[in-house]
């Protein structure tokens, strides 16, 4: 079975590329580069789909016809929304949602048009597998594998997983005015990002399982374009090589 990995910024899949890269092949796909071999035993399909939810929609599509990917894993980074969240908290989704699709008053807001649905559900046993893997790599590998002097200076504190909805939108979410509007409009929203749902609702239309899995990287808000670089740079990828590590270990 052949797995397709996808993250939108060259920081999220850096150290999984790297450790794939012996042996490993690239194809370059309507401006994509998607690296194919082996990881942990399981064959993988790694590319950066860049910024959007129109690139993520063409990535996975090719991924999807091109290469013939049975499951995808979307990775990265979101801003968190709900109250209670903390920077460096995983993020699992269980379901996901275009907050910024709106056909009303033909269709009501959220929905897909002539889809019937506004919210994709996540595979379960691809949940529960990264949420499972995500919990294993804070718990025994986090303070190795990313340095304390980040993660104090990030005031990462004690990380926790939680599994939720996910908000997907063409827009960085970094005022807390936008923040207020997202959770009246979308309460069970845990995060925000701009590329999941876009995933979620190509792997619904082709029948293929899918997961998302976002670590904070900020709280989405006032403070979102200060926080979000040093993060991306400092600790993101080792959030998601060794959670995704973890999770193709075990399968």
């Amino acid at each position: 079975m052949t797995l397709g990995i996808v993250a939108a910024l060259h920081e999220e899949i850096a150290d999984l590329l790297a450790e794939m890269a012996p042996g490993a092949r690239v194809e370059h796909v309507g401006m994509r580069d998607y690296h194919v071999g082996r990881l942990h035993g399981q064959g993988c399909v790694i590319v950066l789909a860049r910024v959007g939810k129109v690139a993520a929609a063409a990535t996975a599509t090719a991924l999807i016809h091109r290469f013939g990917v049975e499951q995808i894993v979307f990775t990265g980074v979101a801003g968190g929304l709900a109250h209670g969240l903390n920077v460096g908290d995983v993020v699992v989704a269980d379901s996901l949602v275009q907050h910024d699709m709106d056909a009303s008053p033909l269709f009501p807001r959220h929905e897909i048009p002539l889809l019937g649905r506004a919210a994709f559900s996540a595979d379960v046993a691809l949940r529960d597998a990264l949420a499972k893997a995500a919990r294993d790599w804070l718990a025994q590998h986090m303070a190795s594998e990313v340095r304390p002097e980040w993660l104090s200076a990030l005031h990462l504190g004690a990380a926790r997983v939680h599994v939720g909805q996910i908000a997907s939108g063409d827009r960085f979410v970094s005022s807390a005015q936008e923040v207020a509007r997202l959770r009246e409009a979308l309460p069970n929203a845990l995060a925000v990002e701009m590329e999941g749902a876009a995933v979620a609702q190509v792997c619904h239309e082709y029948g293929v399982p899918f997961a998302v899995m976002r670590t904070l990287s900020d709280a989405a808000d006032d403070t979102a374009h200060v926080d979000f670089p040093r993060f991306l740079r400092d600790v993101a990828s080792h959030y998601s090589h060794g959670i995704l590590r973890q999770f193709l270990s075990a399968r």
